[in-house]
Protein backbone atom coordinates (compact mmCIF):
# COMPACT_ATOMS: atom_id res chain seq x y z
CA UNK A 1 0.00 0.00 0.00
CA UNK A 2 1.68 3.15 -1.17
CA UNK A 3 1.35 6.62 1.39
CA UNK A 4 -1.70 8.35 -0.15
CA UNK A 5 -3.69 4.95 0.44
CA UNK A 6 -2.53 4.22 4.15
CA UNK A 7 -3.10 7.87 4.71
CA UNK A 8 -6.85 7.89 3.44
CA UNK A 9 -7.19 4.00 5.16
CA UNK A 10 -6.93 5.87 8.59
CA UNK A 11 -9.88 8.69 7.92
CA UNK A 12 -12.30 7.21 5.03
CA UNK A 13 -13.62 4.45 6.89
CA UNK A 14 -14.55 7.33 9.72
CA UNK A 15 -17.23 8.93 7.46
CA UNK A 16 -15.56 12.24 7.13
CA UNK A 17 -14.92 14.35 3.87
CA UNK A 18 -11.54 14.18 4.83
CA UNK A 19 -8.52 16.18 7.30
CA UNK A 20 -8.23 19.63 8.88
CA UNK A 21 -4.06 19.73 9.82
CA UNK A 22 -4.01 23.28 11.71
CA UNK A 23 -0.24 22.55 11.73
CA UNK A 24 1.67 22.79 8.69
CA UNK A 25 4.43 24.74 7.60
CA UNK A 26 4.60 26.55 4.12
CA UNK A 27 7.10 29.60 4.17
CA UNK A 28 9.44 31.76 1.69
CA UNK A 29 11.75 29.03 0.07
CA UNK A 30 14.94 31.08 1.74
CA UNK A 31 13.24 31.11 4.83
CA UNK A 32 12.32 27.08 4.85
CA UNK A 33 15.91 26.41 3.57
CA UNK A 34 17.33 27.79 7.02
CA UNK A 35 15.05 25.76 9.08
CA UNK A 36 16.43 22.94 7.38
CA UNK A 37 19.62 23.85 7.82
CA UNK A 38 18.95 24.39 11.67
CA UNK A 39 17.06 20.97 12.08
CA UNK A 40 20.09 18.70 9.80
CA UNK A 41 22.56 21.17 12.37
CA UNK A 42 20.32 19.51 15.24
CA UNK A 43 20.27 23.20 16.50
CA UNK A 44 20.02 23.81 20.60
CA UNK A 45 16.08 24.09 20.12
CA UNK A 46 16.44 20.39 18.55
CA UNK A 47 18.63 18.51 20.26
CA UNK A 48 18.63 15.44 18.69
CA UNK A 49 19.22 14.06 14.79
CA UNK A 50 15.84 15.38 12.66
CA UNK A 51 15.90 14.42 9.39
CA UNK A 52 13.17 16.23 7.75
CA UNK A 53 11.19 13.35 5.71
CA UNK A 54 9.09 15.50 3.17
CA UNK A 55 12.36 17.91 1.57
CA UNK A 56 10.66 18.62 -1.61
CA UNK A 57 9.53 21.69 -3.54
CA UNK A 58 6.31 23.58 -2.57
CA UNK A 59 4.49 22.57 -5.52
CA UNK A 60 5.12 19.04 -4.30
CA UNK A 61 4.49 19.31 -1.15
CA UNK A 62 1.01 20.58 -2.03
CA UNK A 63 0.40 17.36 -4.24
CA UNK A 64 1.74 15.09 -1.33
CA UNK A 65 -1.08 16.80 1.51
CA UNK A 66 -3.92 16.79 -1.29
CA UNK A 67 -3.61 13.09 -2.40
CA UNK A 68 -3.67 11.91 1.60
CA UNK A 69 -6.99 13.72 1.42
CA UNK A 70 -6.04 16.88 3.39
CA UNK A 71 -9.20 19.29 2.77
CA UNK A 72 -7.86 22.11 4.90
CA UNK A 73 -4.21 23.22 6.38
CA UNK A 74 -2.14 26.10 7.45
CA UNK A 75 1.17 28.00 6.64
CA UNK A 76 2.58 28.48 9.96
CA UNK A 77 5.17 31.56 9.47
CA UNK A 78 7.12 32.49 12.76
CA UNK A 79 9.64 34.74 12.95
CA UNK A 80 12.75 34.90 15.38
CA UNK A 81 13.50 38.25 15.57
CA UNK A 82 11.86 41.83 15.02
CA UNK A 83 11.36 43.26 11.63
CA UNK A 84 9.88 40.04 10.13
CA UNK A 85 6.59 39.42 10.96
CA UNK A 86 4.88 42.04 8.74
CA UNK A 87 6.70 40.62 5.05
CA UNK A 88 6.22 36.75 6.34
CA UNK A 89 1.86 38.26 6.93
CA UNK A 90 2.70 39.70 3.18
CA UNK A 91 3.90 36.21 1.99
CA UNK A 92 1.40 33.97 3.82
CA UNK A 93 -1.44 36.37 2.31
CA UNK A 94 -0.19 35.68 -1.22
CA UNK A 95 0.60 32.18 -0.75
CA UNK A 96 -3.26 31.78 0.79
CA UNK A 97 -4.58 33.91 -2.01
CA UNK A 98 -3.40 30.84 -4.57
CA UNK A 99 -4.05 28.08 -2.09
CA UNK A 100 -7.32 27.88 -1.90
CA UNK A 101 -7.21 24.71 0.66
CA UNK A 102 -5.39 26.65 2.81
CA UNK A 103 -6.13 28.52 5.95
CA UNK A 104 -5.23 32.09 5.56
CA UNK A 105 -1.93 32.46 8.23
CA UNK A 106 -0.23 35.42 9.75
CA UNK A 107 2.15 35.89 12.73
CA UNK A 108 3.19 38.51 15.16
CA UNK A 109 6.52 39.14 17.39
CA UNK A 110 6.64 41.84 20.30
CA UNK A 111 7.96 44.75 18.84
CA UNK A 112 6.02 48.29 17.81
CA UNK A 113 3.53 48.71 15.09
CA UNK A 114 2.43 44.89 15.94
CA UNK A 115 -1.51 45.76 16.59
CA UNK A 116 -1.73 47.76 13.14
CA UNK A 117 -0.13 44.78 11.57
CA UNK A 118 -1.64 41.96 13.08
CA UNK A 119 -5.38 44.20 12.67
CA UNK A 120 -4.62 44.36 9.41
CA UNK A 121 -3.89 40.76 8.64
CA UNK A 122 -7.24 40.08 10.74
CA UNK A 123 -9.28 42.30 8.22
CA UNK A 124 -7.43 41.20 5.20
CA UNK A 125 -8.74 37.68 6.14
CA UNK A 126 -6.22 35.93 8.11
CA UNK A 127 -8.15 32.95 9.97
CA UNK A 128 -5.42 31.75 11.69
CA UNK A 129 -2.34 32.97 13.49
CA UNK A 130 1.33 31.56 14.50
CA UNK A 131 2.80 32.25 17.79
CA UNK A 132 5.99 30.77 18.92
CA UNK A 133 7.44 31.58 22.06
CA UNK A 134 10.51 28.89 22.05
CA UNK A 135 11.84 30.23 19.19
CA UNK A 136 11.29 33.95 19.15
CA UNK A 137 12.18 33.67 22.93
CA UNK A 138 10.16 36.17 23.72
CA UNK A 139 7.53 36.31 26.81
CA UNK A 140 3.99 36.11 25.95
CA UNK A 141 3.43 38.35 28.55
CA UNK A 142 5.37 41.43 27.03
CA UNK A 143 3.52 44.89 27.14
CA UNK A 144 4.09 44.83 23.38
CA UNK A 145 1.72 41.88 22.78
CA UNK A 146 -1.32 42.93 25.55
CA UNK A 147 -2.82 45.04 22.77
CA UNK A 148 -2.63 42.35 20.01
CA UNK A 149 -4.03 39.72 22.29
CA UNK A 150 -6.94 41.73 22.78
CA UNK A 151 -7.02 42.35 18.91
CA UNK A 152 -6.92 38.30 18.37
CA UNK A 153 -9.34 37.93 21.32
CA UNK A 154 -11.93 40.59 20.23
CA UNK A 155 -11.96 38.79 16.47
CA UNK A 156 -11.81 35.37 17.73
CA UNK A 157 -9.05 34.27 15.24
CA UNK A 158 -7.12 31.05 16.82
CA UNK A 159 -3.71 31.35 17.35
CA UNK A 160 -1.45 27.85 17.38
CA UNK A 161 0.98 28.81 19.75
CA UNK A 162 4.15 26.65 20.71
CA UNK A 163 4.58 27.19 24.15
CA UNK A 164 5.04 24.25 25.68
CA UNK A 165 9.08 23.07 26.70
CA UNK A 166 9.48 20.47 24.19
CA UNK A 167 11.40 19.44 22.26
CA UNK A 168 13.97 22.44 24.29
CA UNK A 169 12.95 24.99 26.91
CA UNK A 170 12.73 28.31 26.15
CA UNK A 171 13.64 31.27 27.83
CA UNK A 172 9.35 32.45 28.18
CA UNK A 173 8.08 28.12 27.55
CA UNK A 174 6.08 26.78 30.04
CA UNK A 175 2.43 27.10 31.29
CA UNK A 176 2.63 30.14 33.51
CA UNK A 177 3.27 32.75 31.24
CA UNK A 178 0.29 31.45 29.31
CA UNK A 179 -2.01 31.30 32.42
CA UNK A 180 -0.78 34.65 32.86
CA UNK A 181 -2.32 35.59 29.53
CA UNK A 182 -5.57 34.04 29.60
CA UNK A 183 -5.84 35.24 32.95
CA UNK A 184 -6.09 39.20 30.83
CA UNK A 185 -7.57 37.63 27.53
CA UNK A 186 -9.91 35.00 28.76
CA UNK A 187 -11.91 34.60 24.93
CA UNK A 188 -8.41 34.17 23.47
CA UNK A 189 -8.77 31.11 21.23
CA UNK A 190 -5.62 29.10 21.89
CA UNK A 191 -4.24 26.01 19.70
CA UNK A 192 -1.69 24.84 22.37
CA UNK A 193 1.30 23.35 19.98
CA UNK A 194 2.21 20.06 20.32
CA UNK A 195 -0.07 19.25 23.40
CA UNK A 196 2.22 21.42 25.60
CA UNK A 197 4.77 18.86 25.84
CA UNK A 198 6.44 18.19 28.10
CA UNK A 199 4.02 19.72 30.87
CA UNK A 200 0.70 17.80 28.99
CA UNK A 201 -0.93 17.73 32.39
CA UNK A 202 -0.42 21.68 32.83
CA UNK A 203 -1.90 22.17 29.73
CA UNK A 204 -4.68 19.63 30.02
CA UNK A 205 -5.68 22.31 33.19
CA UNK A 206 -5.88 25.03 31.18
CA UNK A 207 -8.04 23.59 28.46
CA UNK A 208 -10.60 22.36 31.03
CA UNK A 209 -10.82 25.58 32.46
CA UNK A 210 -10.84 28.13 29.76
CA UNK A 211 -13.50 26.59 27.30
CA UNK A 212 -11.49 28.33 24.41
CA UNK A 213 -7.82 26.68 24.49
CA UNK A 214 -7.54 23.84 22.54
CA UNK A 215 -4.38 21.05 21.99
CA UNK A 216 -2.81 20.34 18.95
CA UNK A 217 -2.06 16.76 18.35
CA UNK A 218 1.40 17.56 16.42
CA UNK A 219 4.17 14.86 17.01
CA UNK A 220 2.53 13.94 20.35
CA UNK A 221 2.46 9.97 20.82
CA UNK A 222 4.47 9.28 18.12
CA UNK A 223 7.93 6.95 19.05
CA UNK A 224 9.89 10.05 18.27
CA UNK A 225 8.32 11.80 20.98
CA UNK A 226 7.75 9.10 23.38
CA UNK A 227 11.54 8.53 23.82
CA UNK A 228 12.17 11.86 25.22
CA UNK A 229 8.70 13.18 25.99
CA UNK A 230 6.05 10.61 26.60
CA UNK A 231 2.21 11.19 27.22
CA UNK A 232 1.67 10.10 30.54
CA UNK A 233 -0.88 7.59 30.73
CA UNK A 234 -2.94 8.64 33.79
CA UNK A 235 -4.24 11.60 31.60
CA UNK A 236 -5.37 9.69 29.06
CA UNK A 237 -8.96 9.95 30.33
CA UNK A 238 -8.56 13.50 30.43
CA UNK A 239 -7.28 13.66 26.98
CA UNK A 240 -10.21 11.66 25.63
CA UNK A 241 -13.00 14.37 27.50
CA UNK A 242 -11.58 17.06 26.25
CA UNK A 243 -12.08 15.36 22.39
CA UNK A 244 -14.28 18.23 21.38
CA UNK A 245 -10.94 20.18 21.44
CA UNK A 246 -8.35 18.18 19.99
CA UNK A 247 -6.84 19.02 17.19
CA UNK A 248 -4.88 16.79 14.70
CA UNK A 249 -1.66 18.48 13.41
CA UNK A 250 1.14 17.37 12.16
CA UNK A 251 3.88 19.25 11.81
CA UNK A 252 4.13 18.41 8.02
CA UNK A 253 6.90 18.59 6.26
CA UNK A 254 9.10 18.81 9.18
CA UNK A 255 8.76 15.46 10.63
CA UNK A 256 11.29 12.67 10.86
CA UNK A 257 8.59 9.91 9.93
CA UNK A 258 6.21 9.59 7.53
CA UNK A 259 2.31 11.72 7.75
CA UNK A 260 0.60 7.95 8.64
CA UNK A 261 2.56 7.29 11.70
CA UNK A 262 1.03 10.78 13.11
CA UNK A 263 -2.24 9.70 12.13
CA UNK A 264 -1.88 6.02 13.21
CA UNK A 265 -0.88 6.92 16.68
CA UNK A 266 -3.91 8.39 17.29
CA UNK A 267 -5.98 5.54 16.47
CA UNK A 268 -4.06 3.55 18.90
CA UNK A 269 -4.78 6.17 22.32
CA UNK A 270 -6.33 3.71 24.88
CA UNK A 271 -9.95 4.13 24.51
CA UNK A 272 -9.88 6.52 21.19
CA UNK A 273 -13.72 5.67 19.64
CA UNK A 274 -14.57 6.57 15.63
CA UNK A 275 -16.32 9.56 17.27
CA UNK A 276 -13.40 11.12 19.13
CA UNK A 277 -11.23 10.55 16.14
CA UNK A 278 -13.67 12.25 13.93
CA UNK A 279 -13.75 14.66 15.60
CA UNK A 280 -9.77 14.78 15.86
CA UNK A 281 -9.02 14.53 12.60
CA UNK A 282 -11.72 16.86 11.20
CA UNK A 283 -14.65 17.96 13.07
CA UNK A 284 -13.03 20.14 15.98
CA UNK A 285 -11.29 21.88 13.39
CA UNK A 286 -13.87 22.12 10.43
CA UNK A 287 -16.16 23.61 13.39
CA UNK A 288 -13.49 26.11 14.72
CA UNK A 289 -12.71 27.71 11.11
CA UNK A 290 -16.50 27.73 9.59
CA UNK A 291 -15.64 24.34 7.24
CA UNK A 292 -18.73 21.95 6.92
CA UNK A 293 -18.32 19.23 9.21
CA UNK A 294 -19.77 15.80 9.30
CA UNK A 295 -23.09 16.40 10.76
CA UNK A 296 -23.71 18.66 7.74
Amino acid sequence: MDESAAVRAIWEPLGIPGVVDVHTHFMPKRVMDKVWQYFDAAGPLVGRAWPIAYRTDEADRLRTLRSFGVRAFTSLVYPHKPDMAAWLNQWAAQFASTTPDCLATATFFPEPGATEYVTAAIEGGTRVFKAHVQVGGYDPTDPLLDPVWGVVAEAGTPVVIHCGSGPQPGLHTGPDPIRAVLARHPRLRLVVAHMGMPEYADFLDLAESHPEVRLDTTMAFTPFVEETHPFPPTEGPRLLALGDRILFGSDFPNIPYGYVEAMRVLTEVDGADDDWLRGVFHDNAAELFGLATTAD
